[in-house]
């Protein structure tokens, strides 16, 4: 829950009341330092490299670098998460960087609007309002986002995974009633969805088999929504237990001297349904 005591930021940029972060400790501070090294980086002297990038050129490293944080905070490891985060960051500064060389903007105006940003969505906390809990929160913080001239639907990337951005559309759009009762409905929606992709297997086309089947994907994703999960979380969790479990038959395979190759199916489904059953702690 949120304080509803606040006080407003001081022209310094530190809040009155709060403990400043360690960030800005010993000379030079830790951020600048970096920035200094990225803009030495990018400089006439510098790396080749990062002389050549653009922002288009370094997108594949940021999606790339997003999910290896994602991998790092599902593993729990402090440190793994602490390393990528820095390898995030470097992202953050070097686009940054490129922005300042062009003319364009530098990081101090990134991090001013993200900070005005954060204090203009957060006036339960800056200017004296009230948020009872979380729910309220979020649901200010959807009607500041409208406020600032932004759609509905706006914000939501479309370069995001497609199985993430539906959940997140889905989720708009259910704030303002356009939604099924209950996961039951839902269920009825995949059935329907099933069917219609048999439908347009019969049919022969691709084009309408790639439009069931997407149908039948959005509303899966709806069912998780319902059900209060997150369906990317879930997907990638299943994709970890494929992998798994079928490392596993491979493993078996090979005991066995055997390539996948050399095998068939009825052989590795037996071999999967061993693997589930050592996993499960079953002989």
């Amino acid at each position: 829950m949120c304080p509803n005591e606040t006080h407003p930021p001081t022209s310094a940029g530190a809040l009155d009341g709060a403990a400043p972060l360690p960030l800005v400790q010993g000379p030079p501070a830790p951020l600048q330092r970096f920035a200094d090294i990225i803009a030495t980086l990018r400089g006439p002297q510098g790396c080749p490299w990062d002389i050549k990038q653009t922002h288009a050129s370094l997108r594949p490293y940021l999606l790339e670098e997003s999910y290896e944080l994602v991998d790092a905070i599902e593993s729990g490891k402090d440190e793994a998460i602490a390393e990528e985060l820095g390898d995030v960051l470097l992202q953050v500064v070097l686009h940054a960087q490129i922005a300042h060389d062009r003319g364009a903007f530098d990081l101090a105006h990134v991090i001013e609007l993200v900070s005005d940003k954060m204090v203009r969505r957060h006036p339960h906390v800056f200017a004296g309002e009230t948020a009872e809990d979380a729910e309220a929160v979020l649901k200010a913080w959807k009607e500041l986002k409208r406020a600032e001239g932004r759609g509905l639907l706006e914000g939501v990337p479309r370069s995001a995974p497609a199985v993430q951005r539906a959940q997140q559309i889905a989720s708009r759009a259910g704030s303002v009633g356009f939604d099924w009762p209950s996961a039951n409905e839902v269920i009825a929606k995949i059935k329907e969805e099933t069917a219609e992709v048999e439908e347009a297997m019969a049919s022969g086309s691709k084009d309408a088999m790639e439009d069931e089947l997407g149908d039948l994907m959005f509303a899966v994703v709806n069912l998780g929504r319902k059900l209060g999960l997150d369906a990317e979380a879930a997907l990638r969790r299943t994709n970890a237990k494929f992998e798994r479990r079928f490392g596993g038959v491979l493993a078996k395979l090979a005991d066995r001297g055997l390539l996948p190759e050399q095998s068939d199916l009825a052989e590795m489904d037996a071999l999967w349904e061993e693997v589930k059953r050592e996993e499960r702690g079953l002989r």
